[in-house]
């Protein structure tokens, strides 16, 4: 099983691992890609107006760039423990056993616009860069990634996406999971649920680590998340609805 989990704007500072070595990381086949990417990003970063405006950032975020232009020397974390925001507590990475954290890093992967695909445990620094961007230098990221990153994810086994649509954008994984969260109101209509969302993948991603059985398919992933207190319902051959309360 292999869980695609979004990524996050905001990373962890700092890290106590060695500078980026792109050969540490999973899939050595995305090497050529990643490495074009990290010369675009850290040349771009000596121009900090034009930086800017590709990262669709502001001047008060102006350390964003600064950090793009550290990206080669800059200490590493795993993926895991680096990205931020409600999903990544909500998976509670440090909360985890020795055993748990090495199921994590094993059946957790996270969608990159940096990197293309990340294991949970690959070293990586912090940087800036959104799925949907364009640099000057490469243009629109999905016309770079799809070629090199759709072949990986089309041999993943039994795959659970997870990732939002800037993301999913990226590369087609074809006959993924697609896990949505929705709530359910009268007649039971059900609405996909957006401020909450990401909270609620981060329970999933969590249950599905806690849990020694590793599912192969949908209707297992749902035993497993409702033993976690979670209620999810098989829609379709590729489909599943995470349902959460009114209140997200």
């Amino acid at each position: 099983m292999l869980v695609l989990l979004p990524p996050s704007e905001t990373k962890a500072v700092g890290g106590s691992g060695a500078p980026l070595d792109l050969d540490l990381l999973s899939h050595p086949e995305l090497t050529p890609v990643r490495a074009k990417l990290v010369d675009a990003l850290v040349d771009l970063a000596a121009d900090v107006p034009a930086a800017l405006a590709a990262l669709g950032l502001s001047e008060r975020q102006v350390g964003e760039v600064e950090r793009n232009a550290r990206l080669r020397g800059s200490p590493t974390m795993p993926a895991l423990a680096r990205y931020t925001g409600v999903l990544y507590d909500a998976l509670a990475l440090d909360s985890f056993t020795r055993a748990e954290r090495a199921r994590a890093f094993g059946r957790l992967a996270v969608a990159s616009a940096l990197f293309g695909l990340v294991g949970g445990g690959d070293p990586i620094p912090a940087y800036r860069l959104s799925g949907g961007s364009a640099l000057p230098s490469v243009g629109p990221l999905g016309a770079l990634w799809r070629p090199a990153l759709e072949p990986v994810l089309a041999g993943g086994g039994f795959v659970v996406d997870l990732r939002s649509s800037p993301y999913n954008s990226l590369a087609r994984v074809p006959g993924a999971a697609v896990v949505r969260v929705v709530t359910e109101g009268e007649g039971g209509r059900r609405v996909a649920v957006s401020h909450f969302n990401k909270a609620h993948k981060g329970r999933l991603a969590r249950a599905l680590v806690k849990s020694r059985a590793e599912p192969g398919d949908l209707r297992a992933l749902a035993r497993v998340a409702v033993r976690a207190g979670l209620r999810v319902e098989v829609t379709g051959p590729a489909t599943a609805d995470l349902v959460v309360g009114a209140g997200g």
